[in-house]
Formats: C-alpha cells, sequence, structure tokens
C-alpha cells in the first residue's frame, strides 16, 4: 500500500481537490544565460508547462479558467455547492522562484487569497531559494498551505551534467531543509529511465529523496519530446526508452521503498500528444494507469 496524493488529500480536506497549472510568465537560470540557454536536455519549450495557461493572463483569470476547464469533473456537489477551496493553484512552467521578490510576492498573494485556492504549489529549482524567497514562501505558508515541488530527476552526478541540471546534489539536500525548517511541504521530482541509468540507479536516487525527508515525491517516466537535445540524441539512436513492463516493474520496486507516511504525487506523467516521439505508449494513459493501479495492488 502507499499514500496517493488524492487519498491524502481527502483525508485532509474530505473532498477531491483539483489542480490548476499556472504559467508565471517567469525564466530559468538554465535559459537566460545565468548557467546556460538551451535548458535542461529533455526540457519542452514551455519549460515542462505545456498544460498551463497563458502566462499573459493574470493569475486570477489563469485560475477561473482552469477552474472551467476541469469542471466537467467535478460532482454534482462540488465547489460551487459547498463553497469551500476546491484547487490547488500550481505554478508550473519554468522556475517559479526566480524573479524579482515583489513580483513573486504580487503572484503568490493573488493567488493564495483566491477564494477557491486551498493550496499553492510552486514548481523551482534547489538553487533558486535564497533567504529573501523563503521568507516570502513562509509569509504565503501562512496565509494557504504551501508546496514546493523540487526538480532533482537523479543523484547521479554523470546523469545530472547529461542532462545538463546545473547543480550538486549538496544543493537538493539543502534546499529540502530549509523548506523544512520554515514549514513548507516539499515534492520532489524524479525521472525514471534518463538515460544511462540503470534499475539500481533509479531505486538509489529514489531512496536518497526518502532520506532526504522530502514530504513528497512525483516518479515521471522519461519522456523524449520534439525540439529538444534529448530527441537528437533519441533519434540518432544514443539510448533507449523504456518499455511499459519495465516502467512498470520498476515503479512498483520504487514504491515498496517508500514509506506510507511519504505522499506520492504521480506514478507517471504524459507528456504533450502534439509533441511526443517516445515511448508512444506511453499516450494512452488510462491504459498506462489500470496497468500500474493493477501491478501495485498485487
Amino acid at each position: 500500500m502507499y499514500t496517493s496524493v488524492n487519498s491524502y488529500l481527502k483525508k485532509e480536506y474530505g473532498r477531491k481537490i483539483y489542480k490548476l497549472a499556472i504559467n508565471a510568465g517567469l525564466s530559468c537560470p538554465n535559459r537566460d544565460g545565468t548557467l546556460g540557454t538551451g535548458g535542461c536536455i529533455f526540457c519542452s519549450g514551455m519549460g515542462s508547462g505545456d498544460f498551463a495557461e497563458s502566462s499573459c493572463l493574470s493569475i486570477t483569470d489563469q485560475i477561473n479558467l482552469g477552474k472551467a476547464r476541469v469542471s466537467g469533473k467535478m460532482p454534482a456537489n462540488g465547489a460551487v455547492a459547498t463553497s469551500l477551496p476546491d484547487y490547488i493553484a500550481y505554478f508550473q512552467a519554468f522556475t517559479n522562484t526566480y524573479g524579482p521578490i515583489d513580483r513573486l510576492r504580487s503572484m503568490y498573494l493573488e493567488a493564495a487569497n483566491h477564494p477557491d485556492i486551498a493550496i499553492i504549489s510552486i514548481a523551482t529549482r534547489p538553487d533558486c531559494l535564497s533567504e529573501e524567497v523563503l521568507q516570502l514562501l513562509a509569509e504565503i505558508n501562512e496565509i494557504k498551505p504551501v508546496w514546493v515541488e523540487l526538480g532533482l530527476q537523479t543523484i547521479h552526478e554523470a546523469t545530472a551534467n547529461y542532462i545538463r541540471r546545473g547543480y550538486p546534489l549538496s544543493v537538493y539536500n539543502e534546499a529540502v531543509k530549509q523548506l523544512n525548517r520554515i514549514g513548507t511541504k516539499v515534492i520532489t521530482h524524479v525521472i525514471l529511465g534518463l538515460p544511462g541509468e540503470t534499475r539500481e540507479m533509479m531505486l538509489e536516487t529514489v531512496a536518497h529523496v526518502v532520506d532526504s525527508h522530502s514530504w513528497g515525491i512525483k516518479l515521471q517516466l522519461l519522456h523524449v519530446l520534439k525540439n529538444t537535445d534529448l530527441a537528437a540524441d533519441y533519434l540518432a539512436g544514443r539510448f533507449n526508452v523504456l518499455e511499459m513492463d519495465e516502467y512498470i516493474d520498476i515503479v512498483k520496486s520504487c514504491v515498496d521503498i517508500i514509506p506510507t507516511e511519504m505522499v506520492i504525487h504521480r506514478i507517471t506523467g504524459d507528456g504533450d500528444k502534439k509533441s511526443l516521439i517516445a515511448p508512444l505508449w506511453s499516450a494512452d494513459k488510462k491504459r498506462v494507469l489500470n496497468a500500474l493501479n493493477k501491478a501495485l495492488l498485487q
């Protein structure tokens, strides 16, 4: 058994909470020339925010548009009937603590003060958490619970260098420590199937995340997307992607070493079908999730 984010939220809030992807219009030190200009090798042109709204819209407008998009999934006695906040404002695209502090404060407050928002979730890099940013996150956490999602991907330095992560493992470790200090919840992103990594290496990464005292974890299948440097390597035959059975087996082994008190926020992921090169089996999300859930229940 494991603790999924849905089961955690239903226990904590008594109902399903829906995530709304927001594009804050920020950049990344791996794109603006501070560390590099190409981003991580797997990152899409949208900075992993392919399903977020347009950054041209205000935070409030993005929340309202996102609500309209998920309204078909809401039960009849959903947010309107209960008048309770039923959404997570997920600052997803690019690096969402990388910008002028006044701009960050304005955006976070706009989301936190929205009556329909229950939680603020902020995706960022461990090397973009200055003391000033940490103080701001602590401030917002007093208004609404703050989750901070860190893109670790792997603990193995050779792989980290290949994917152009741009920081050493020690930076991640310190980031988790500081975020725990200010009382925010940490969610760590791990990519399974990175080029050159064995099953044992992937499990070592997951074990390290557990030991780091991250509150949650996301297990993400490696996707090869068009117009990325990873795609060029894949099309040149430099690595193979995981088959579905391989991936399911690896996820099962990961879940076996994740304690039940750690919340699992994702056991796969789906790339934009218009951009997906491989693995094509991942495009059938329903089939993949059904197979994963069946394997994890055994």
